[in-house]
């Protein structure tokens, strides 16, 4: 047929009218993959793993919704020796190459720690290349005193030998004297013939270190300078891994220390996703072999000059001044010597890495951005004001999950650009056996809302079939695999984790306020005169509490603003664009510098540079000196100068909150509502994670702060969406928003509206309680099924026999009941106290898994007549160990530390009461209709 003028008009129309409606059916949901899933920590207990095992786990795994594996190998189970496997061994390799291939089948992905247990070492580890610290004896020689005797280490006090590395006597009069020399005349060649073959006396090689030396002018102190070793050995070694813990202070260590991953990846670059190290638990490790040479080097001036200086146990400045660049170069080492090094040599492997660079001696600013991907830690549980919320004092123990120490791994994330953050996640988040699904969701949330993007669960036991249950556990709770009760449900919580990520992940981090951290001030303080300190999530009050830098950060959060930390080395690498700061993550409207009493004379001058090319800088107060000892009275006249002739430039604010407002930064306000947020910016639109920890429903319009936007509405629980009503301005949009206690949604702006419409519902009618007989029955766990019921009154099943307290798993509770209201089109069905997950049925159709408070599930018009609702519960493993215990069956076959609770004490189930399970109610449902 001959084509007319019609005919293509007709046919243009249906095409743009069906690419119209295209358009507007095209999902705002990215696609998802494996990255955007949770992942875990795998422990392999003795590495007993086997092919079958290993595939069946890992299906596990990926029908529940995880994404990848970390690798960790542990001690192992009693009576499992003969299955215990080397680590690296070629069998061992054999397993990993095993693991690999199955995951890549299922399209997950696998990491691994380059060791056994934590932290890095083992066999490998030669003494020499063992953790060190630094050992100093002294001895008092009065004028006309001579000394004559060995130095050596004091044996009852030191069990491994240590390396005399230097002898100094200081005379009262401030003369100081370098004997090492004197010491190294007794150490000649023992092969040494003399001149032509002649024999020659060798000193006494009994006292290789002996001195003689007299004290002629004055009262002289020695000190004698030794190489220890801390002795520590790796934390919870599996099978051929025992040894010492690394030198990370020694680049010769840690080159030796990969020699034998050199030899086993050969072949298998590229294989593995990234390498993970742990939290920093190297105790005491203040030194290394090198460690004055790196000094001078680094800080320009000799320390075994120093040294009355250093050690002495008074709080004093110029003491404290030395102690500062002490714990600086140790800091400096850790991240030169150990953790860019890794990173190089993982990159040679075409290997990620994955760092926590928490506990640290270092800026854990620097540290974490030397990775490919930072990682923080929750340990323990944190309050939330949600109703319904349960936080049983017995079973927790008290988080560590603050925010701002959260925000140090993010941020080094973005301001170095490393897309993702991960942290490790759940850890003891309660008593082992206790921990429900609806427990995790706000923890997890907290994290997202400070940054993190790709959650590790802590963890996953490696447990084969033939184990009886519980299975094999990790010492530490939460144990994430098939023999948990509250596997059967897990999935809703991966989803939702994985439906978070999937748009966290997107972009880059909108955060536009960048914030100082004076660490200076934290290494100058006395510390009791300790030269190692840590940076630990477990003793905040000590270096990150009642700063002044933590309540700026806790002031502009609380007001709305986006934050992230820098560092010196950070700010050294700053640019001014447009008026913006040029970071290699990104750009930032203002830094903002809190009060501090120390900071680096480069630092400062780099500031006034940044501001003098249009960067808003604000400063909170000005720095009253630099840090460190060398030349430091030559350095803070020039600070005092600089300040000086910059004085109007550098006035301090005493109101941060209007000192960004008059540099046009506005907060976001809907923190007002009570609600958290973070944001992120994608091709000139920007998302919004929105989370509800309050314990009121927030139905309102809030604003955002970007103007004359359309927003969709994006419920990360259930994957529903829709473009929001809303009221757009200049500069802000307002968008209607209805979010109940616990609950979470997802705003992404866009120019045109380009989704159906977001359902607003309000209900019509007070709730109506469901009443009636509920059929009880049993469908799977143990010890074993209890028999079915019928009740009328709806408590916990432990109370309806011996075998119900006992149970742990899963029952169905069946209801018929009569639609109330055949006129109404929309129901909310709320299932009040639920222990602790239940899938819900109506009429036999499926409608979804409430496993998080609120627990409840939006139904549509009920059928006229009767109804059918079925409620598929499933509680804690609680009980089942409870009964396991009360019966003397034991379980707790496990090698080093075994099993303990929350507290680190022996663990005990028979002191538990029982705890409630299923289904108590009261179950309503809620008459609505749609508000738009």
């Amino acid at each position: 047929m001959k084509p007319t003028r019609l005919n293509l008009f007709i046919t243009l129309l249906f095409c743009c009218a069906f690419s119209s409606f295209a358009q507007k059916t095209v999902s705002p949901w990215p696609e998802s993959g494996n990255i955007n899933k949770p992942w875990t920590r795998w422990w392999w207990m003795g590495s007993a793993v086997d092919k079958p095992n290993l595939k069946k786990s890992l299906i596990d795994f990926y029908k529940a919704g995880i994404g990848g594996v970390e690798i960790t190998p542990i001690y192992g189970v009693k009576g499992e020796e003969h299955n215990f496997i080397d680590y690296l061994s070629p069998k061992w390799m054999e397993m990993l190459d095993y693991t690999i291939h199955v995951a890549d089948s299922l399209h997950m992905q696998v990491d691994m720690v380059l060791g056994t247990g934590w932290p890095y070492g083992g066999s490998q580890v030669t003494l020499p290349h063992a953790a060190t610290k630094l050992i100093v004896q002294k001895y008092v020689l009065k004028k006309n005193e001579t000394i004559n005797k060995n130095i050596a280490i004091d044996s009852s006090k030191e069990k491994i030998p240590a390396e005399l590395l230097y002898v100094v006597a200081y005379g009262s009069d401030g003369q100081y004297v370098n004997l090492t020399d004197q010491l190294r005349k007794n150490k000649i060649n023992s092969k040494d013939k003399g001149i032509e073959g002649a024999s020659i006396a060798l000193p006494n090689q009994s006292e290789p270190d002996k001195l003689n030396w007299k004290a002629t002018k004055t009262d002289y102190t020695i000190y004698a300078v030794f190489s220890g070793k801390t002795g520590q050995q790796v934390k919870r070694a599996a099978p051929g891994g025992k040894g010492f813990t690394l030198d990370h202070y020694s680049q010769e260590a840690f080159n030796a220390y990969v020699v034998p991953f050199n030899t086993v990846f050969k072949g298998r670059e590229g294989k593995i996703r990234a390498i993970f190290n742990d939290s920093f638990e190297v105790y005491g490790t203040d030194f290394t072999p090198d460690f004055f040479e790196e000094f001078k080097a680094l800080r320009g001036y000799d320390l075994k000059k120093q040294l009355p200086l250093l050690l002495n146990e008074t709080d004093n400045e110029t003491g404290n001044r030395i102690r500062s660049d002490y714990r600086q170069t140790i800091g400096d080492l850790l991240l030169h010597k150990f953790d860019e090094s890794w990173t190089k040599w993982a990159h040679s492997k075409n290997f990620k890495t994955k760092l926590q660079a928490h506990g640290s001696p270092g800026n854990l600013i620097d540290l974490y951005a030397s990775a490919d991907i930072p990682e923080c830690e929750t340990f323990g549980s944190m309050p939330f004001d949600i109703p319904g919320f349960r936080r049983e004092k017995e079973d927790i123990r008290e988080g560590d999950a603050d925010p701002v120490m959260l925000k140090f791994s993010s941020s080094a994330a973005h301001i170095s650009g490393k897309n993702l953050v991960s942290s490790e996640t759940f850890t003891w988040l309660r008593e082992h056996f206790k921990t429900a699904l609806s427990q995790c969701k706000p923890e997890v949330e907290d994290l997202m809302l400070n940054g993190v993007n790709h959650v590790f669960l802590h963890g996953s036991t490696y447990s084969p079939t033939r184990a009886v249950w519980p299975g094999w556990q990790f010492y530490a709770a939460v144990n994430f695999n098939a023999n948990n009760s509250i596997w059967e449900d897990a999935p809703a919580l991966f989803s939702y984790i994985a439906n978070c990520q999937s748009l966290l992940q997107q972009g880059k981090s909108d955060n536009e306020i960048l914030l100082y951290w004076p660490i200076f001030d934290t290494w100058d303080k006395y510390h009791k005169g300790d030269l190692f300190f840590q940076f630990k999530i477990h003793s905040l009050s000590e270096w990150l509490y009642e700063t002044s830098f933590y309540n700026t950060t806790k002031s502009l959060i609380k007001k709305g603003y986006g934050v992230d930390f820098i560092s010196d080395n950070f700010i050294a690498e700053a640019k001014v664009i447009n008026g913006k700061i040029i970071l290699p993550g990104g750009s930032f409207k203002s830094l903002v510098i809190p009060s501090c009493k120390k900071m680096p004379l480069g630092t400062l001058q780099k500031l006034i540079e940044l501001q003098k090319a249009g960067a808003s800088i604000i400063f909170e107060g000005l720095p009253e000196s630099v840090p460190g000892f060398n030349d430091y009275k030559k350095q803070e006249q020039q600070l005092q100068n600089l300040l000086t002739a910059n004085k109007e430039q550098l006035k301090p604010t005493s109101d941060i909150l209007k000192a960004l407002e008059n540099a046009q930064i506005y907060p976001e306000t809907l923190v007002e509502t009570g609600l958290k947020f973070t944001r992120r910016t994608i091709d000139g639109e920007k998302i919004y994670y929105l989370v509800n920890h309050t314990p009121t429903t927030i139905d309102t319009f809030i604003p955002i702060q970007i103007g004359n936007k359309e927003v969709i509405i994006l419920d990360p629980l259930t994957r529903e969406y829709g473009n929001a009503i809303v009221d757009k301005k200049t500069n802000t949009t307002l968008v209607k928003i209805k979010i109940e206690p616990g609950q979470s949604y997802f705003l992404k702006t866009e120019n045109t509206a380009s989704q159906k419409k977001w359902n607003y519902y309000e209900p019509t009618a007070n709730a109506i309680p469901l009443k009636g007989h509920w059929k009880i029955t049993f469908d799977k766990g143990g010890p074993q099924l209890p028999a079915n019921a019928t009740v009328s009154n709806l408590e916990s099943w432990t109370k309806l026999s011996a075998q119900a307290e006992a149970f742990s798993g899963t029952a169905t509770y069946t209801l018929d009941f009569d639609n109330p209201n055949p006129k109404t089109d929309y129901w909310t069905l709320n299932l009040g106290d639920v222990r602790e997950s239940a899938k819900v049925w109506l009429n036999n159709e499926f409608i979804g898994t409430a496993w998080s408070v609120p627990y409840q599930l939006h139904l549509k018009k009920l059928k006229s007549g009767k109804n059918t609702l079925k409620v598929q519960v499933t509680n804690l493993s609680a009980n089942r160990i409870r009964d396991k215990e009360l019966k003397g069956e034991e379980w707790k076959i496990f090698y080093e530390i075994n099993m303990v609770d929350k507290d680190y004490k022996k663990f005990d189930a028979t002191k538990w009461n029982p705890t409630p399970s299923g289904l108590l109610g009261p179950v309503t449902i809620t008459p609505l209709k749609q508000q738009n």
